[in-house]
């Protein structure tokens, strides 16, 4: 890796911008680790390159490519924080510090796994960017695994899989995600990984690629009709998300179908709905198996519409619909959100956090145990999401499982404690069911009612529902006290 590469890629995005200071910071980061090498045996600048060029490829900013080159400086040169910030500015040198904080994040049983989300999470509420060259840093890391003795690649491992591969999957950085993943499933259960790899290398994709090169024939000469622009690009699944539906569902490989799909890229988001159209009219569409992320996006920010049809022979396959802008989303999710919305250099805009970034900061504020704090942030924000609608067409986002209750406190803590009952699709409903994606939820309340159920802390899913059940039902009580011990 050389430093012209990582320029060269940043200058894709960022034509017009000075990376006088990215050539700088190599000099200093080469100066500072000079004569070091890595347990591989290569030169330890090469870490430094391999994570800044991951940073490029991620389209992040030109003080995130800085601190990537130099985020191991202080950790392990004679160089301080102090001389960063001097140097390239006290924002470089604050990322700097906070990946060096996070260094120190170690799988060590559960109690510290716990901690140690804890201390991600609110770095990424502090400034997203920090995680962005950790991860990079992690990659590069396990991509190097097989220089490490045996114990210390399933530690590196292990840790990578509990910790850092789901966080980004959070932050919708699924390139880095699934890369991690396939690279820790190697080490973690290498026949598996091996008998799999075999299978799905020699067996299914020689046959898939001769099946989606069929169909992107057909869909191109459908879509060149309507003398439309796009690209028809296919993506095949990360082998260690296929081993896990194999073991989810007790699949086996030849079992698992949806091994493949199909990306259509199109300049806008009108273009996104005639693609699907036309896909429609090519195949029949399999029942229940669309989902328009455009007009309700994940959490996260991805956004695409995805459908499943019964393509050639009845074979089963998915299409993903999608813009330029919303496949760099896809692919490196907050990052590319981030560098979106900082083109201009927007300060006010770069300060701009996500939703659920904030959600995250006022659960840390509410909740002082480690264990419910991790617990309400894997609930409310890591689980899968289902989008529900309230009768004037608002839809709510909450986790899978969330019930009536959780979409009354989700619109406001007044319909929250005044619920009575619910209509779910035009039919009364139990204030405990379940909700589906899709629902069409409509709270009854009682005007004069000010106080929840205690019951609805059996079934409650959302941390917001919880806290405020909690708070309405203690102020209540103290009022009450009031009332009857003077003084008080």
């Amino acid at each position: 890796m050389t430093i012209n590469q990582i320029i060269n890629k940043f200058k894709e995005n960022n034509p017009n911008e000075d990376t006088s200071l990215i050539e700088l910071a190599f000099e200093f980061a080469q100066k500072a680790h000079n004569n070091q090498l890595r347990k591989s045996g290569e030169q330890y600048i090469q870490h430094c390159l391999h994570t800044a060029f991951v940073l490029a490829q991620m389209k992040t900013d030109l003080n995130t490519i800085i601190a990537g080159l130099l985020h191991d400086v202080p950790e392990d040169t004679k160089y301080t924080l102090e001389e960063i910030a001097k140097n390239f500015g006290e924002e470089v040198a604050m990322l700097v510090e906070g990946v060096t904080k996070l260094s120190k994040i170690k799988y060590r049983g559960i109690e510290r796994y716990r901690e140690s989300l804890r201390k991600m999470f609110l770095a990424m509420a502090h400034d997203l960017r920090v995680i962005l060259i950790k991860f990079a840093d992690r990659l590069h890391n396990l991509r190097t695994l097989d220089s490490l003795p045996p114990e210390k690649q399933i530690r590196i491992a292990k840790e990578t899989m509990e910790i850092y591969a789901p966080v980004a999957g959070l932050l919708g950085i699924w390139r880095l995600k699934w890369q991690m993943e396939d690279i820790c499933f190697k080490y973690l259960q290498p026949e598996e990984y091996k008998n799999l790899e075999y299978k799905y290398e020699v067996e299914k994709k020689i046959e898939n690629n001769q099946y989606i090169q069929q169909i992107k024939n057909i869909l191109g000469d459908g879509l060149k009709k309507e003398k439309m622009d796009f690209q028809i690009t296919s993506r095949f699944k990360h082998l260690f998300s296929i081993y896990r539906k194999m073991q989810q569902k007790n699949y086996q490989f030849d079992e698992i179908y949806d091994v493949f799909a199909l990306r259509v890229v199109v300049p806008t988001i009108a273009d996104c709905y005639k693609v699907l159209g036309i896909i429609h009219s090519l195949w029949t569409p399999k029942a229940n198996r669309f989902k328009d992320y455009i007009a309700v996006p994940k959490p996260n920010g991805y956004r695409s519409l995805q459908t499943t049809v019964f393509g050639i022979d009845g074979k089963t396959t998915e299409f993903q619909i999608r813009t330029k802008e919303m496949d760099e989303e896809a692919k490196y999710g907050i990052a590319s959100h981030w560098n979106y919305k900082t083109k201009n250099n927007n300060k006010e805009k770069r300060k701009e956090q996500p939703r659920w970034i904030r959600e995250i900061l006022k659960i840390q504020h509410e909740t002082e145990d480690t264990h419910d704090f991790i617990k309400q942030i894997k609930f409310d924000i890591f689980c899968d999401r289902i989008f529900v609608f309230s009768p004037k067409g608002d839809a709510f986002d909450l986790p899978e499982g969330a019930t009536p209750i959780d979409f009354a406190y989700a619109v406001h803590s007044d319909i929250g404690n005044k619920a009575t009952g619910v209509r779910i699709n035009d039919k009364i409903a139990p204030l405990s069911q379940v909700l589906k994606n899709g629902d069409l939820v409509e709270i009854i309340i009682e005007k004069k009612r000010k106080t929840p159920s205690r019951d609805w802390l059996r079934f409650v899913k959302t941390g917001k529902a919880r806290n405020r059940i909690k708070q309405t039902l203690k102020g209540t009580l103290l009022n009450n006290l009031k009332k009857y011990i003077p003084g008080m």
